[in-house]
């Protein structure tokens, strides 16, 4: 019996699990610890020799028959022996065993020793017998490949799930030649020395009869024998799975792509909400600060107009006195504009002919830009009138045509276009559904960017340089396109030029509006004095104006509040007239108004404002004089609100 390191070295070296070494002529068996740990011998003994019977001890009872077959050919004279057969373990587990060995003669041939090995090849049976279930189901081909051959053993269906010609054994370059380039190999190629870790796989091929695309699925398993390897395997066609999951990810990508649209869609929509906020709280903070700058060019131009009366006349003081008037001019034309854009300056919509209306500016336009600037229009005729006030409309595009001008420093075409479109519900922002004219100045200069164009209507912005705009001109024509229910709109890139779109809503019927009723002419203004109660909450104001109306040559009573005015008129019967201003803490003019009917329904009433919208909802009888006034305006609408009285 050899010994025990020599034992352990042969078994490490052909990879067995055990070895035995049986002395025929006395029917012992020697055995290493691998040996008697399959068996369930002590391993003391089996290395110091047993009755060779229990060899087949542990043999599986259906297997035990056909073993000592094969081993009465070796007691026979035979050499070899190799069968595999099921042994049950100590702890009753079967494995499969795979014994190898070989008889052993003296001079006589007569058998004298038979040496070999045991191999667990238990996870091979297994496997194999996977394999053999599925070789039996539908479409499923089956794969046997021994490392260090360049064939492999393959079912019909394998042939057949590849195109390939049926064999019982293929090329191995032959079955990887299907598999389209960049997706792997089905079967590992020996020579490039790449063992899997596992079969688990799914490979596109192009199969080899008709040059159909399919997707292939391999599974199976590796199995290690000493230093080398074989794989047992099957393979299935997954493309109906395959073309499923790729509708799926484009599927997901359709969806994913729509949901990053709609959330594009949504923070558009914020970013204009927001913006819309941002403007609107601007709005409301330029309409504020032009009506208490409207208040002290009313104090201021009042006062320039009562100095003038009680000087002397004097070359230099009338220059002097002249100069400041037309500063506060400009401050009215100014506060205009702001009120413009905070969408409160006072407008007259009336049908206008809109075509008409550009055409009769031709030579105005020209003049104004000059004649390195070319104009060019596109107005067909038979358009409908559009709702809007005239002058504050030619003052918005001349204002669009010089900014048009002063965007092409070198000269250019200035284009004006209008078109007709129908507006559906929510398809603009904040615009009714219904039909619009759009009216545009096309330009071909140096353009604005993002940033540029998204505060281009903001009040005070401008790019014109120190002393050169004052910014206020957008946003007036955007405050007035809101006012009319429209919506202005610019478009524009950095060298790509600017178009500027007044949305302008058509007029329902294409007939004029209901306009102000043009004002008396001076001569027909009432000469009697009257008894007028003058309101207004600004000290400043209310003295200029009670100076006015006693420079008239009216009786006066002053008060600081709404409060106060009706406390005077239940003191103070025959009241002839009642001027009020509309914006005052507590009790606005409108409110005074209200009041002051329940007990004098017919007392005529002026209010003065400067802003545009305040007598939408007023009752008959309310005359509006817009802030600031002159004596002159102040004496007409008294005698507008007492002549229609009177009539």
């Amino acid at each position: 019996m050899p010994d025990t390191d020599r034992i352990r070295a042969l078994r490490a070296a052909t990879g067995a699990s055990g070895i035995w070494d049986w002395d025929i002529p006395t029917a012992t068996l020697h055995a290493d610890e691998g040996f008697a740990d399959i068996y369930g011998l002590d391993p003391e003994m089996a290395q110091n020799g047993v009755p060779a019977e229990v060899f087949f001890h542990a043999i599986h009872p259906d297997d035990r028959d056909r073993i000592r077959i094969a081993l009465a050919g070796i007691m026979a004279g035979a050499e070899f022996f190799s069968k595999e057969f099921r042994v049950i373990t100590p702890d009753d587990q079967i494995i499969w065993v795979h014994a190898r060995g070989r008889g052993h003669a003296d001079h006589r041939e007569m058998p004298v020793r038979f040496t070999g090995v045991l191999v667990d090849v238990t996870e091979r049976k297994r496997t194999e017998e996977r394999l053999r279930i599925a070789q039996t189901a539908g479409g499923i081909g089956t794969f046997e490949f021994i490392d260090g051959f360049a064939t492999a053993e393959v079912s019909e269906e394998f042939c057949r799930l590849l195109g390939l010609y049926p064999a019982p054994r293929l090329p191995v370059q032959t079955i990887n030649s299907v598999v389209r380039s960049g997706e792997g190999q089905l079967l590992p190629d020996s020579r490039r020395g790449v063992v899997p870790d596992n079969l688990d796989g799914i490979f596109c091929i192009t199969r080899n009869d008709d040059g159909a695309l399919r997707w292939i699925a391999r599974r199976g398993e590796v199995l290690r024998e000493g230093h080398g390897y074989r794989l047992i395997g099957v393979i299935f066609d997954v493309t109906a799975s395959q073309q499923q999951a790729t509708a799926l990810r484009e599927l997901n990508d359709t969806l994913e792509s729509r949901v990053q649209s709609e959330l594009a869609i949504r923070n558009r929509a914020v970013e204009a909400l927001r913006q819309a906020q941002k403007m609107e709280s601007i709005g409301q903070l330029t309409g504020g600060i032009a009506h208490d700058f409207n208040n002290l060019l009313m104090a201021i131009s009042s006062s320039l107009d009562l100095l003038r009366k009680r000087i002397p006349s004097d070359p230099q003081a009338d220059r002097l006195i002249d100069n400041a008037r037309q500063a506060t001019n400009r401050g009215a034309a100014l506060t205009q504009r702001m009120l413009a854009f905070a969408r409160q300056q006072d407008l007259k919509p009336e049908s206008v002919d809109i075509v008409r209306l550009v055409g009769n500016m031709t030579q105005l336009l020209q003049h104004t830009i000059g004649p390195a600037w070319t104009l060019k229009f596109d107005l067909p005729d038979g358009f409908p009138p559009v709702i809007a006030d005239a002058n504050q409309l030619e003052m918005a595009i001349v204002n669009l045509v010089v900014n048009a001008r002063d965007a092409m420093a070198d000269g250019g075409t200035i284009r004006i276009e209008t078109r007709r479109i129908h507006v559906q519900e929510n398809e603009v922002m904040s615009l009714a559904a219904g039909d619009y004219l759009q009216l545009s100045v096309v330009d071909e200069g140096v353009g604005m960017d993002a940033l540029t164009l998204q505060r281009a209507t903001e009040p005070f912005f401008t790019t014109k340089g120190v002393g050169k705009g004052t910014g206020l001109g957008l946003s007036m024509i955007d405050g007035l396109a809101n006012q009319l229910k429209g919506t202005f709109t610019l478009h524009s890139a950095p060298a790509a030029g600017t178009t500027a779109t007044l949305w302008l809503p058509i007029a329902e019927d294409g007939g004029p509006l209901p306009v102000v009723a043009p004002r008396s002419h001076p001569a027909e203004m009432s000469a009697r004095p009257l008894r007028i109660l003058a309101v207004d909450d600004d000290a400043l104001i209310l003295m200029n104006t009670a100076e006015f109306l006693l420079d008239l040559g009216h009786e006066v009573f002053e008060a600081g509040s709404g409060q106060q005015a009706l406390d005077i008129l239940d003191r103070q019967p025959g009241i002839d007239l009642l001027i009020t201003d509309q914006a005052m803490p507590n009790m606005t003019g409108l409110q005074l108004v209200e009041k002051v009917r329940l007990s004098l329904p017919d007392l005529p009433v002026v209010i003065a404002t400067g802003y545009g919208d305040i007598l939408q909802n007023a009752q008959a009888g309310v005359t509006k004089l817009a802030k600031p006034f002159t004596q002159n305006e102040l004496s007409q609408a008294v005698s507008d609100t007492i002549l229609v009285r009177e009539r």
